[in-house]
């Protein structure tokens, strides 16, 4: 009775506990910024070159960023992202704003460097600097100090000069003076600070022909910040649009609500899937999941993360992910109780057992999210960094939580005889550990059914090779130079009046796609602003439409496909590598060959279907590398097991074949289970999500089938036909030196 107790006791309180972490949802998803596809806003990416013709470099970037970061203030905007995209790129996202064409102009106009007066009257502007003027240095006490390189000596001499004489010697450094609203009677203890225009207020007490540094009170940040917004205001840099993306606020409303839906969804039948496969376990496992749910968005609030569409999509296919810890942890526990040992000596075996495979296989994962964070660009960037969080939370809530709830429950030792209820564990199917019969059963010749998956891969591909050749792919707007048309009305649109609606807007129409409230246009222009905002106007006096804009110039298509391959080629080195030095080069050639088989079964699928290649089919093809190698890595952990049991001088070719089936036989419940969890949100991404990442998640699951029989079938036969190759070859003798058998007849020790 007290054991009963006990238990009822702590299952209360951790039934309790759940029902206010998920009360703690509702708050901290109030307070998390979200990206302009869930709130609306704009995206737009310049190209940043300098006036004078000299190249740009990483220090004039950082000037130019910093300027930009003090006109979103001027803007506004709360949690902006901008973000340098190599030395000659920046990208801004600015959520929630409504004023897009002010924003705009804002933010393209080149920074406005003035010297005045303490009276506000303007002395010079910054063309008596040199492009980038202004460095760090240090004054002679060796504090820091700002350095300001002089280009024009005669009207630098002739204004310092002047201003020594006068009765406040002072000259004040602006960036964007506004007449009018600025004035440094008023702003004088807020100069230097974020919250004025006014950069410096230095004193002069003689004139200069000469760089001159200014010096006062600073520290080292203050003045680096000084040197750079300083830079931001002399620096003739020219930015050109050369794309942008408008979102109306009520797209996004929309596409959150069903996103949000879905993933509630898609956790939910996570949930009662658990709980049918494990029973109490099963419901351990829950709470786990929504521990890591929480603390995953946690970590993204704490970290001030930005949550977009493509975030979202990495959080519910992370949660698959991450319940296939359990999976592999329960299935280890289940095989320790069918040997017939205690459930406390189970937990401890299997606990042990499963760690080196859950940790080898979410490292592989966190390689390829690395390298997408690494040179991935915009919704692949924000993919990725919710894939690292999730795989770092994922190792603390999946692993170490799980393994100490059971380890609570499992030392009172209620459960001891009621495994079916605990774990689904029928206690007639374990064994008497007394019993040393060791006869096992000959499993399946899955090597001989996978062939039957390998021709069907091949059907795949040859089709996908013919459509490809007849239709090419349908590339989207981010691999082609154009612009997108998104219009969501009421009104009755056919495709033979929006034909003639963009005829008389003088655009080339490329394609009509349905959508759930509207339709997409692509048409083969790259929208300049004017038109943007004459689009946007004759469609909502025409139709009283919500439109949304997406432009892409030839730039940005050249680098994204770049991007991507090179993304994509370098995942699968890292793997093969890291494969290779964790087991053996035969067990990474085939994972890579898994790998390579499902990222061409998607894109054979994607021809055949031509459905739309986006930026966001990339991150799903990285997605299911990730995923597939975490398949192929717990089957080979298991093969590499069986091989550790087996002298290699005694290996035959059929013992090797029968070890191999058996390791794919015990690993192939677990492989599908796993497969189903990740699967279940994903299909409620496909039918309630947003259609911004619908080919995304087609892709997905496209990956998930094409991943889970590969991992089962494909890399482990190519790993076989590799090894069975070393069967009966008597392994290399050592040479033996004549020095070493000298050593070896020494009188008196051993001979």
């Amino acid at each position: 009775m007290g054991k009963r107790m006990k238990t009822i006791g702590k299952s209360i309180l951790l039934f309790v506990a759940t029902v206010l972490m998920c009360l703690g949802f509702v708050p901290l998803f109030q307070n998390l910024n979200f990206g302009l596809d869930l709130q609306g806003g704009f995206e737009v990416l310049y190209q940043v070159s300098s006036i004078d013709k000299s190249k740009m470099n990483q220090e004039k970037m950082t000037a130019t960023y910093k300027s930009m970061s003090k006109r979103i203030d001027l803007l506004g905007v709360s949690e902006p992202e901008i973000i340098l995209e190599g030395t000659d790129k920046i990208r801004v996202k600015l959520a929630g704003v409504t004023d897009q064409e002010t924003a705009r102009e804002q933010l393209s106009t080149v920074a406005s460097l003035t010297f005045r007066d303490t009276n506000d009257n303007l002395l010079m502007t910054s063309d008596v600097l040199k492009a980038g003027a202004s460095k760090l240095t240090q004054d002679n006490s060796g504090n820091p100090a700002v350095l300001l390189s002089i280009r024009d000596k005669d009207k630098f001499f002739e204004v310092t000069n002047k201003v020594k004489d006068y009765e406040n010697n002072r000259i004040v450094i602006w960036l964007d003076f506004e007449e009018g609203k600025d004035s440094y009677s008023q702003e004088q203890s807020s100069c230097g600070t974020s919250e004025s225009n006014c950069l410096s207020a230095a004193t002069v007490d003689e004139g200069f022909a000469s760089d001159v540094i200014i010096q006062g009170n600073f520290t080292q940040e203050d003045a680096q910040n000084l040197v750079d917004l300083i830079n931001s205001g002399s620096l003739p840099t020219k930015l050109t649009e050369i794309s942008s993306k408008t979102v109306g606020a009520s797209f996004g409303d929309a596409t959150l609500e069903r996103t949000l839906l879905a993933g509630i969804i898609g956790v939910t039948l996570i949930i009662i899937l658990l709980i049918a496969l494990y029973h109490f376990a099963g419901f351990l496992s829950a709470v786990s999941v929504l521990l890591y749910t929480f603390l995953v968005f946690l970590t993204f609030w704490v970290v001030g993360g930005v949550l977009t569409l493509p975030g979202i999509a990495a959080l519910v296919l992370g949660i698959g992910m991450a319940v296939d810890a359990n999976v592999i942890m329960y299935a280890r526990i289940k095989e320790e109780l069918y040997r017939g040992k205690s459930l406390k000596t189970a937990f401890k075996l299997g606990s042990k057992a499963s760690f080196k495979t859950i940790l080898d296989s979410n490292l592989t994962t966190l390689l390829v999210a690395v390298i997408m964070f690494i040179f991935g660009e915009s919704s692949v960037k924000g993919f990725a960094t919710m894939l690292i969080i999730t795989i770092a939370v994922t190792m603390f809530t999946m692993v170490f939580i799980t393994r100490q709830l059971l380890k609570l429950f499992v030392k009172d030792g209620y459960f001891d005889d009621k495994l079916y209820f605990f774990l689904r564990v029928d206690k007639d199917d374990c064994k008497d550990i007394k019993d040393t019969k060791t006869e096992e059963k000959a499993p399946r010749d899955y090597l001989k059914i996978g062939r039957y998956f390998i021709g069907f891969s091949c059907l795949v591909f040859l089709t996908g090779v013919l459509f490809f050749g007849m239709k090419g792919m349908h590339l989207g707007i981010d691999y082609q130079a154009g612009s997108n048309v998104t219009i969501e009305t009421d009104a009755v649109l056919t495709n033979k009046n929006l034909k003639q609606d963009f005829k008389k807007l003088d655009l080339e129409v490329v394609q009509i796609e349905e959508q759930s409230s509207g339709k997409t246009v692509r048409v083969k222009n790259v929208l300049e602003r004017t038109k943007v905002n004459e689009v946007n106007q004759y469609f909502e006096e025409k139709y009283q439409a919500k439109v949304n804009i997406e432009v892409v110039s030839n730039v940005v298509k050249q680098e994204l496909a770049r991007n991507a391959i090179f993304s994509i080629l370098l995942s699968l080195i890292g793997i093969i590598i890291y494969v290779s030095f964790r087991f053996q080069f035969s067990y990474g050639v085939g994972a890579v060959s898994a790998l390579l088989h499902d990222a061409f079964l998607m894109v054979a699928v994607f021809a055949i279907t031509q459905l739309e290649i986006s930026v966001m089919f990339i991150a799903a093809v990285l997605a299911i590398i990730g995923y597939s190698i975490n398949n192929t890595i717990v089957v080979f952990d298991r093969i590499r097991e069986e091989m550790s049991k087996v002298e290699m001088r005694k290996m035959t070719k059929e013992k090797l074949r029968r070890l191999t089936n058996r390791a794919i036989q015990q690993m192939m419940l677990r492989t599908i289970y796993t497969s189903v969890t990740t699967l279940l949100p994903v299909l409620a991404l496909i039918f309630l999500g947003s259609h911004e990442i619908f080919s995304f998640n087609i892709a997905m699951l496209v990956g998930l089938i094409a991943g889970t029989y590969s991992s089962i079938f494909l890399a482990p036969t190519i790993w076989y036909h590799i090894e069975k190759r070393k069967v009966g070859k008597e392994e290399k003798k050592k040479k033996v030196y004549h020095d070493d058998l000298e050593e070896k007849l020494i009188k008196g020790i051993n001979a």
